[in-house]
């Protein structure tokens, strides 16, 4: 056995370099089935970042070849902007393809052999979470309409004829649509719609209508929803049946619909959907007539779940997975992408009689040695209020390595964008980039987080940059007083909605001795200036409804308000074709900080938007950090890297220990 070697925490030699993490890395997204293969979405970071559909072999009875060939050419890059955060790109059938592209707004279709062409032709207008009407030959999709400019975009479900044209309004009035779901018979139409200043996981509701012979919607009803109760994922069952996911029960359970009320299916303390940021989530799909395979997530970890609807009965199915999400049912089986504390994310086909599992494609082409992985630890403590937090710690680990006798580890805390996200204790590269270092991460599902219940999600209702905040301070003192991590060397980081929650840690706070920003909000009242329709109101829940109230809450509340408060050094990362949170939300406290000599760095990227996708990108900004806290704190980097530029001030040392 080799003898590790002695190295302070940081400077550890890590097999993971920010060029694997980057070019070995494809994000996976929305498994469909057409017929005997599987389609799904891949980032290409390679690529420029484009995202490309992919096919593969998946019939139900032979075995998936673990192949699949990318069907959409350069430079198509098959995304929406419909609520900026997208999702619900594309839809397989009959192998012909259906998607948005992102540089134009267009919607193409592409037939089993030829190229891509245009079946929209106004860019103004995005589509998204496309269901084909066959009999009437013709996509439904819901329809983001930006024409006027200065004006709140109009959003409605419409109809495009496949052989092109303007399409038809089939359902409008409403704020937000989301879900158009057809029956098996074509001749009921349910979606999902909801009004400001509620986001949906606020409240939402469940609409049904008869689709006429001339192809119009007749006797549109509400059968569920309202304020304070939201409903996700709608789907019909091969009987034409309709199903649908509430929380009205303080969880996300799945519920049948009878008539105009809801039968539950399977009551649990458990959650069966997720926050509707992006369209085109499942959790549930029909593998038989009246067999139902689900997954849900109990305390933070994801399980399966086999329901017989005739019998009335469920059971468990095993798998070695933590981490499973956008479920995609074939006949006796479904797809999804799955994922676990010792495997990245990966696209399965899960066989629903036994749960056994074949691998049809991976998002990481080499997986590091084990020696080098830290596996997530769940751990729960005290926050402020008697309440109790959530977070998956992970150890530095590295068995070439061993630190000096009596040094504790730096940590750096991450807070989650949403802010009603969750992290997981999958697999993540990026995290293993830190402790195969001889870093520490706290990785917090703070108050507000989904995964944990309704009432767990609301605990940020007004709390926006309180509770998030407190829970992110309380776990790592709490590890400093177990003498886990360096107390002296502790550092927060987000994106986001994470980025606030980082900030206002450091205005608020003197926990944290650095903190990295990627396009963080810091001024609550420029972000209501400047977002989108989508979360254009969504400060009326996290903070306070228009008014003086609010007006207080924003000036106290807001970084930008008291970055006399940070002292710390900081780095910013903004993509400079953010729709989301605009590049002067990190600029005002750049100029801030170093107005007052506190060293602050600040890396911009043109042709980034809200998350980074290029290769270049994900490799300059893992790199800088890492160079950005071995200045902080004090150790040397194993790794050539470009030294990160302070325009403040040098980076002080913190004293380490």
């Amino acid at each position: 056995m080799k003898i590790p070697t002695t190295a302070p925490y940081g400077s550890w030699t890590s097999p993971l370099s920010a060029q694997r993490i980057a070019a070995g890395s494809r994000p996976l997204a929305a498994p469909q089935i057409d017929g005997g293969s599987v389609c799904w979405l891949e980032g290409l970071a390679a690529q420029g970042g484009r995202v490309a559909i992919v096919r593969g072999r998946v019939d139900r009875d032979e075995r998936a070849d673990g192949e699949g060939a990318i069907v959409t050419p350069p430079p198509f890059n098959v995304r929406s902007r419909v609520h900026e955060y997208g999702g619900g790109e594309m839809l397989a059938d009959a192998g012909t393809l259906y998607f948005s592209n992102f540089a134009d707004n267009l919607v193409h279709v592409q037939p089993p052999q030829g190229a891509p062409r245009a079946l929209t032709a106004d860019s103004s207008q995005r589509h998204a979470d496309f269901a084909l009407d066959r009999p009437r030959r013709r996509l439904i999709a819901v329809r983001e309409d930006h024409a006027q400019p200065g004006r709140e975009p109009r959003n409605s479900i419409v109809a495009l004829p496949l052989a092109g044209g303007a399409g038809v309004e089939l359902a409008a009035g409403a704020d937000f649509y989301a879900a158009p779901r057809l029956s098996p018979a074509a001749d009921q139409l349910a979606w999902l719609c909801w009004n400001h200043p509620r986001m949906p996981w606020e409240g939402s509701e469940l609409w049904l209508a008869d689709v006429g012979r001339d192809g119009l919607l007749a006797r549109a009803r509400r059968i569920a929803g309202g304020p304070g109760e939201a409903l996700v994922q709608p789907l019909w069952s091969p009987r034409g049946e309709l199903f649908v996911v509430s929380d009205r029960s303080g969880w996300w359970n799945l519920y049948r619909v009878q008539g105009d009320a809801l039968e539950p299916v399977l009551p649990m303390a458990a959650e069966f959907g997720q926050p509707l940021w992006v369209f085109g989530q499942s959790m549930y799909g029909f593998t038989g007539d009246d067999e139902i395979v689900a997954t849900f997530i109990e305390q933070g970890t994801s399980r399966l779940v086999r329901i017989d609807l005739a019998r009335g009965s469920a059971q468990p199915l095993a798998t070695p997975f933590t981490d499973i999400d956008e479920l995609a049912a074939g006949p006796g089986y479904v797809v999804a992408l799955v994922a676990s504390p010792t495997q990245a994310q990966q696209l399965v086909r899960i066989a629903a009689a036994t749960g056994a599992h074949e691998v049809l494609a991976r998002s990481v082409d080499e997986l590091p040695d084990a020696s080098v992985v830290s596996v997530a630890e769940p751990i729960s403590y005290p926050s402020a209020d008697g309440r109790t937090a959530h977070a998956f710690f992970y150890a530095p680990r590295n068995d070439a390595f061993e630190a000096p006798a009596g040094e504790r580890p730096p940590l750096v805390v991450m807070s989650h964008g949403g802010p009603t996200d969750m992290s997981t204790s999958a697999l993540r590269l990026a995290i293993q980039y830190w402790t195969s270092r001889g870093i520490a991460v706290l990785d917090v599902n703070y108050g507000g987080s989904s995964g944990y219940g309704s009432a767990y999600r609301d605990l940020l209702r007004g709390q926006w940059g309180v509770v998030d905040v407190e829970d992110c301070v309380a776990g790592a003192r709490h590890l400093a007083a177990q003498s886990r991590v360096d107390g002296a060397r502790m550092a927060i980081r987000g994106g986001s909605a994470g980025g606030y929650t980082t900030l206002s840690a450091l205005a608020f706070h003197d926990v944290f001795k650095a903190g990295a920003s990627r396009f963080g909000v810091s001024d609550l009242a420029a972000l209501d200036a400047d977002t989108h329709k989508f979360e254009s109101h969504y400060t009326s829940y996290l903070i306070a409804p228009p008014g003086p109230e609010r007006e207080r809450l924003y000036a106290q509340r807001s970084p930008s308000r008291h970055a006399d408060g940070i002292g710390c050094p900081m780095i910013f990362f903004q993509g400079l074709d953010d729709k989301v949170v605009l590049p002067a939300q990190s600029e005002v406290m750049v100029e801030a900080l170093a107005a007052r000599g506190v060293p602050v760095a600040y890396l911009t990227f043109e042709g980034e938007g809200h998350g980074f996708r290029r290769q270049e990108t994900i490799v300059r900004t893992l790199e800088a950090e890492a160079s950005f806290y071995a200045q902080v704190f004090g150790f040397t980097l194993a790794d050539a890297v470009e030294p990160v530029a302070f325009v403040g001030g040098r980076a002080p040392r913190a004293a380490g220990g």
